[in-house]
Protein backbone atom coordinates (compact mmCIF):
# COMPACT_ATOMS: atom_id res chain seq x y z
CA UNK A 1 0.00 0.00 0.00
CA UNK A 2 1.29 3.44 -0.88
CA UNK A 3 2.03 6.10 1.72
CA UNK A 4 -1.00 8.12 0.57
CA UNK A 5 -3.15 5.01 0.84
CA UNK A 6 -1.96 4.37 4.40
CA UNK A 7 -2.79 7.95 5.43
CA UNK A 8 -6.22 7.69 3.82
CA UNK A 9 -6.86 4.48 5.70
CA UNK A 10 -5.77 6.03 8.99
CA UNK A 11 -8.01 9.05 8.44
CA UNK A 12 -11.00 6.81 7.68
CA UNK A 13 -10.35 4.73 10.79
CA UNK A 14 -10.09 7.90 12.91
CA UNK A 15 -13.36 9.20 11.46
CA UNK A 16 -15.08 5.89 12.19
CA UNK A 17 -13.77 5.97 15.76
CA UNK A 18 -15.02 9.55 16.22
CA UNK A 19 -18.43 8.63 14.81
CA UNK A 20 -18.63 5.64 17.14
CA UNK A 21 -17.64 7.75 20.13
CA UNK A 22 -20.22 10.39 19.22
CA UNK A 23 -22.90 7.71 18.92
CA UNK A 24 -21.96 6.29 22.32
CA UNK A 25 -22.01 9.79 23.86
CA UNK A 26 -25.42 10.61 22.40
CA UNK A 27 -26.82 7.27 23.57
CA UNK A 28 -25.41 7.82 27.06
CA UNK A 29 -26.77 11.38 27.13
CA UNK A 30 -30.22 10.15 26.12
CA UNK A 31 -30.21 7.59 28.93
CA UNK A 32 -29.16 10.27 31.41
CA UNK A 33 -31.94 12.53 30.12
CA UNK A 34 -34.58 9.85 30.66
CA UNK A 35 -33.39 9.37 34.25
CA UNK A 36 -33.27 13.13 34.82
CA UNK A 37 -36.82 13.57 33.57
CA UNK A 38 -38.00 10.93 36.04
CA UNK A 39 -36.09 12.29 39.04
CA UNK A 40 -37.99 13.32 42.16
CA UNK A 41 -37.62 17.00 43.09
CA UNK A 42 -38.12 17.31 46.83
CA UNK A 43 -39.32 20.78 47.84
CA UNK A 44 -41.20 22.18 50.80
CA UNK A 45 -44.27 24.04 49.51
CA UNK A 46 -46.75 26.21 51.37
CA UNK A 47 -50.21 26.32 49.75
CA UNK A 48 -51.79 29.61 48.76
CA UNK A 49 -55.52 29.78 49.52
CA UNK A 50 -57.98 29.93 46.65
CA UNK A 51 -59.65 33.22 45.76
CA UNK A 52 -62.94 33.52 43.93
CA UNK A 53 -63.76 37.24 44.03
CA UNK A 54 -64.18 39.28 40.86
CA UNK A 55 -61.14 41.48 41.50
CA UNK A 56 -58.83 38.49 41.86
CA UNK A 57 -60.22 36.84 38.72
CA UNK A 58 -59.75 40.04 36.72
CA UNK A 59 -56.18 40.43 37.96
CA UNK A 60 -55.57 36.80 37.06
CA UNK A 61 -56.97 37.40 33.57
CA UNK A 62 -54.48 40.22 33.08
CA UNK A 63 -51.57 38.11 34.31
CA UNK A 64 -52.58 35.16 32.13
CA UNK A 65 -52.73 37.32 29.02
CA UNK A 66 -49.64 39.46 29.72
CA UNK A 67 -47.12 37.13 31.40
CA UNK A 68 -46.73 34.45 28.74
CA UNK A 69 -49.38 31.93 29.84
CA UNK A 70 -51.45 32.50 26.71
CA UNK A 71 -48.47 31.80 24.45
CA UNK A 72 -48.05 28.27 25.80
CA UNK A 73 -51.60 27.37 26.84
CA UNK A 74 -53.65 29.30 24.27
CA UNK A 75 -56.29 31.97 24.78
CA UNK A 76 -58.80 29.34 25.94
CA UNK A 77 -56.27 27.61 28.19
CA UNK A 78 -56.68 24.31 26.33
CA UNK A 79 -53.14 24.07 25.00
CA UNK A 80 -51.06 25.52 22.21
CA UNK A 81 -48.27 24.23 19.94
CA UNK A 82 -45.84 27.11 20.41
CA UNK A 83 -42.72 25.54 18.90
CA UNK A 84 -42.46 23.38 15.78
CA UNK A 85 -39.15 23.94 14.00
CA UNK A 86 -39.86 21.37 11.27
CA UNK A 87 -36.76 19.44 12.33
CA UNK A 88 -38.27 17.22 15.00
CA UNK A 89 -38.58 19.70 17.87
CA UNK A 90 -42.23 20.17 18.85
CA UNK A 91 -43.38 21.65 22.16
CA UNK A 92 -46.96 22.35 23.21
CA UNK A 93 -48.46 23.47 26.49
CA UNK A 94 -51.24 21.30 27.94
CA UNK A 95 -54.90 22.00 28.63
CA UNK A 96 -55.22 23.82 31.96
CA UNK A 97 -58.84 24.89 31.51
CA UNK A 98 -61.54 23.01 33.49
CA UNK A 99 -62.54 21.16 30.31
CA UNK A 100 -62.02 17.59 29.06
CA UNK A 101 -58.37 16.55 29.00
CA UNK A 102 -57.33 19.10 31.61
CA UNK A 103 -54.07 18.23 33.36
CA UNK A 104 -54.95 20.31 36.44
CA UNK A 105 -58.42 18.94 37.16
CA UNK A 106 -57.31 17.27 40.41
CA UNK A 107 -54.94 20.05 41.51
CA UNK A 108 -55.11 21.16 45.13
CA UNK A 109 -53.82 24.59 46.33
CA UNK A 110 -50.39 23.16 47.07
CA UNK A 111 -50.14 21.67 43.56
CA UNK A 112 -50.66 25.05 41.90
CA UNK A 113 -47.84 26.55 43.95
CA UNK A 114 -45.54 23.62 43.18
CA UNK A 115 -46.22 23.85 39.44
CA UNK A 116 -46.24 27.62 38.95
CA UNK A 117 -43.46 28.66 41.30
CA UNK A 118 -41.25 25.59 41.20
CA UNK A 119 -41.82 23.83 37.87
CA UNK A 120 -42.68 20.54 39.55
CA UNK A 121 -45.81 18.42 39.11
CA UNK A 122 -47.87 16.89 41.95
CA UNK A 123 -45.82 13.68 41.69
CA UNK A 124 -42.58 15.59 42.29
CA UNK A 125 -41.23 15.42 38.72
CA UNK A 126 -39.93 18.39 36.76
CA UNK A 127 -42.42 20.04 34.40
CA UNK A 128 -40.21 20.13 31.34
CA UNK A 129 -41.97 22.95 29.48
CA UNK A 130 -43.08 25.12 32.39
CA UNK A 131 -41.02 28.37 32.56
CA UNK A 132 -41.39 28.65 36.33
CA UNK A 133 -38.19 30.67 36.63
CA UNK A 134 -40.31 33.57 35.32
CA UNK A 135 -43.08 32.96 37.88
CA UNK A 136 -41.04 31.91 40.91
CA UNK A 137 -41.13 35.46 42.29
CA UNK A 138 -44.91 35.94 42.06
CA UNK A 139 -46.43 37.39 45.20
CA UNK A 140 -48.97 35.20 46.95
CA UNK A 141 -51.65 37.65 45.83
CA UNK A 142 -50.73 37.40 42.15
CA UNK A 143 -50.34 33.63 42.27
CA UNK A 144 -53.78 33.31 43.88
CA UNK A 145 -55.25 35.67 41.26
CA UNK A 146 -53.78 33.70 38.35
CA UNK A 147 -55.09 30.43 39.78
CA UNK A 148 -58.50 32.03 40.33
CA UNK A 149 -58.72 33.01 36.68
CA UNK A 150 -57.62 29.61 35.39
CA UNK A 151 -60.09 27.79 37.66
CA UNK A 152 -62.93 30.01 36.40
CA UNK A 153 -62.10 29.79 32.68
CA UNK A 154 -64.85 28.35 30.47
CA UNK A 155 -64.20 24.62 30.00
CA UNK A 156 -62.40 23.81 26.75
CA UNK A 157 -61.34 20.46 25.34
CA UNK A 158 -57.64 19.75 24.99
CA UNK A 159 -54.90 17.34 25.88
CA UNK A 160 -51.59 16.92 27.64
CA UNK A 161 -48.23 18.50 26.86
CA UNK A 162 -46.20 17.70 23.76
CA UNK A 163 -42.45 17.39 24.20
CA UNK A 164 -40.69 16.06 21.12
CA UNK A 165 -36.96 16.71 21.38
CA UNK A 166 -34.39 15.61 18.80
CA UNK A 167 -31.89 13.06 20.12
CA UNK A 168 -28.95 15.54 20.27
CA UNK A 169 -31.07 17.95 22.33
CA UNK A 170 -32.03 15.18 24.75
CA UNK A 171 -28.37 14.25 25.07
CA UNK A 172 -27.44 17.87 25.85
CA UNK A 173 -30.12 17.91 28.54
CA UNK A 174 -28.83 14.63 29.95
CA UNK A 175 -25.27 15.96 30.20
CA UNK A 176 -26.45 19.16 31.89
CA UNK A 177 -25.85 21.54 28.99
CA UNK A 178 -29.58 22.37 29.04
CA UNK A 179 -31.54 22.65 32.28
CA UNK A 180 -35.23 22.45 33.06
CA UNK A 181 -36.78 25.23 35.15
CA UNK A 182 -36.81 23.10 38.30
CA UNK A 183 -33.04 22.80 38.02
CA UNK A 184 -32.50 26.58 37.76
CA UNK A 185 -34.76 27.83 40.55
CA UNK A 186 -33.75 28.68 44.10
CA UNK A 187 -36.62 26.75 45.66
CA UNK A 188 -35.87 28.05 49.17
CA UNK A 189 -36.28 31.71 48.25
CA UNK A 190 -39.33 33.39 49.77
CA UNK A 191 -42.00 34.92 47.50
CA UNK A 192 -41.86 38.63 46.69
CA UNK A 193 -43.58 41.07 49.00
CA UNK A 194 -46.31 43.16 47.33
CA UNK A 195 -45.36 46.60 46.02
CA UNK A 196 -47.85 49.15 44.68
CA UNK A 197 -48.48 49.14 40.93
CA UNK A 198 -46.71 52.33 39.93
CA UNK A 199 -43.95 53.58 37.65
CA UNK A 200 -41.24 52.89 40.21
CA UNK A 201 -37.99 50.94 40.32
CA UNK A 202 -39.50 48.52 42.84
CA UNK A 203 -42.47 47.66 40.65
CA UNK A 204 -40.25 47.53 37.55
CA UNK A 205 -38.01 44.99 39.27
CA UNK A 206 -41.07 42.86 40.02
CA UNK A 207 -42.28 43.02 36.41
CA UNK A 208 -38.76 42.16 35.17
CA UNK A 209 -39.02 38.73 36.77
CA UNK A 210 -40.92 37.67 33.64
CA UNK A 211 -37.76 38.28 31.58
CA UNK A 212 -35.38 36.05 33.54
CA UNK A 213 -36.03 32.79 31.71
CA UNK A 214 -34.74 34.07 28.37
CA UNK A 215 -32.52 37.03 29.30
CA UNK A 216 -30.81 35.45 32.32
CA UNK A 217 -30.54 36.22 36.02
CA UNK A 218 -28.66 39.47 35.33
CA UNK A 219 -30.77 40.30 32.22
CA UNK A 220 -27.59 40.38 30.15
CA UNK A 221 -28.99 38.09 27.45
CA UNK A 222 -27.19 35.34 25.59
CA UNK A 223 -28.25 31.95 24.29
CA UNK A 224 -31.85 31.19 25.27
CA UNK A 225 -31.72 28.13 27.57
CA UNK A 226 -33.29 25.13 25.84
CA UNK A 227 -34.09 27.08 22.68
CA UNK A 228 -33.54 25.62 19.20
CA UNK A 229 -30.05 26.13 17.74
CA UNK A 230 -31.34 28.61 15.14
CA UNK A 231 -32.89 30.94 17.72
CA UNK A 232 -31.01 34.26 18.01
CA UNK A 233 -29.38 35.12 21.32
CA UNK A 234 -31.53 37.02 23.79
CA UNK A 235 -30.68 40.71 23.89
CA UNK A 236 -28.67 42.36 26.64
CA UNK A 237 -31.21 44.45 28.57
CA UNK A 238 -28.58 46.15 30.75
CA UNK A 239 -26.70 49.25 29.58
CA UNK A 240 -23.58 47.12 28.91
CA UNK A 241 -21.80 46.19 25.69
CA UNK A 242 -24.20 45.02 23.00
CA UNK A 243 -27.21 46.38 24.88
CA UNK A 244 -30.53 46.64 23.05
CA UNK A 245 -31.70 49.51 25.25
CA UNK A 246 -30.05 52.43 23.35
CA UNK A 247 -32.54 51.74 20.56
CA UNK A 248 -35.28 52.97 22.91
CA UNK A 249 -34.51 56.50 24.10
CA UNK A 250 -37.74 56.78 26.07
CA UNK A 251 -40.51 54.67 27.56
CA UNK A 252 -42.84 55.50 24.67
CA UNK A 253 -40.55 53.91 22.06
CA UNK A 254 -40.07 50.90 24.35
CA UNK A 255 -43.84 50.50 24.74
CA UNK A 256 -44.31 50.77 20.96
CA UNK A 257 -41.91 47.85 20.47
CA UNK A 258 -44.04 45.75 22.84
CA UNK A 259 -47.15 46.56 20.83
CA UNK A 260 -45.73 46.07 17.33
CA UNK A 261 -42.99 43.46 17.78
CA UNK A 262 -40.66 45.68 15.76
CA UNK A 263 -37.53 47.70 16.45
CA UNK A 264 -37.68 51.47 15.77
CA UNK A 265 -36.23 50.83 12.28
CA UNK A 266 -39.18 48.56 11.45
CA UNK A 267 -37.20 45.29 11.70
CA UNK A 268 -39.23 42.45 13.21
CA UNK A 269 -37.89 40.97 16.45
CA UNK A 270 -37.76 37.18 16.53
CA UNK A 271 -38.73 34.81 19.35
CA UNK A 272 -40.11 37.38 21.85
CA UNK A 273 -43.62 36.49 23.17
CA UNK A 274 -45.35 39.53 21.73
CA UNK A 275 -48.75 37.84 22.00
CA UNK A 276 -48.39 38.50 25.72
CA UNK A 277 -46.18 41.56 25.78
CA UNK A 278 -48.64 43.64 23.78
CA UNK A 279 -51.23 43.03 26.50
CA UNK A 280 -49.11 44.63 29.24
CA UNK A 281 -50.56 47.81 30.65
CA UNK A 282 -48.79 51.16 30.53
CA UNK A 283 -47.79 51.16 34.19
CA UNK A 284 -46.05 47.77 33.90
CA UNK A 285 -44.22 48.68 30.68
CA UNK A 286 -43.04 52.08 31.94
CA UNK A 287 -41.94 50.63 35.29
CA UNK A 288 -40.03 47.87 33.49
CA UNK A 289 -38.31 50.43 31.25
CA UNK A 290 -37.35 52.54 34.27
CA UNK A 291 -35.87 49.52 36.01
CA UNK A 292 -33.91 48.28 32.98
CA UNK A 293 -32.36 51.72 32.49
CA UNK A 294 -31.20 51.66 36.13
CA UNK A 295 -29.29 48.38 35.91
CA UNK A 296 -25.52 48.15 36.20
CA UNK A 297 -23.87 47.46 32.81
CA UNK A 298 -23.14 43.80 32.06
CA UNK A 299 -21.37 42.23 29.07
CA UNK A 300 -23.71 40.45 26.67
CA UNK A 301 -24.38 36.90 27.77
Amino acid sequence: MSRAGRWTRRILIALLVLIALAAVAIFAGDQLARRKMQRHVEIAVQPVAYKDDAAAIERGRYLFSSRGCVDCHGAKGNGNMFLDDGKGMRIAGPNISPGPGSVVKAYQPVDWVRAIRHGVNPQGRALMIMPSEDYNRFTDEDLAALVAYVRHMPPAEGGGPVLDLPLPVRAMYGFGLIHDAAGRIDHAKAPEKPVPDAVTLEHGAYVANMCLGCHGAKLAGGKVPGGPPDWPAAANLTPGAGSAMPRYPDAQSFAKMFKTGERPDGQAIKVMPFGSLREMNEVDVRALYLYLKSLAPQPHG
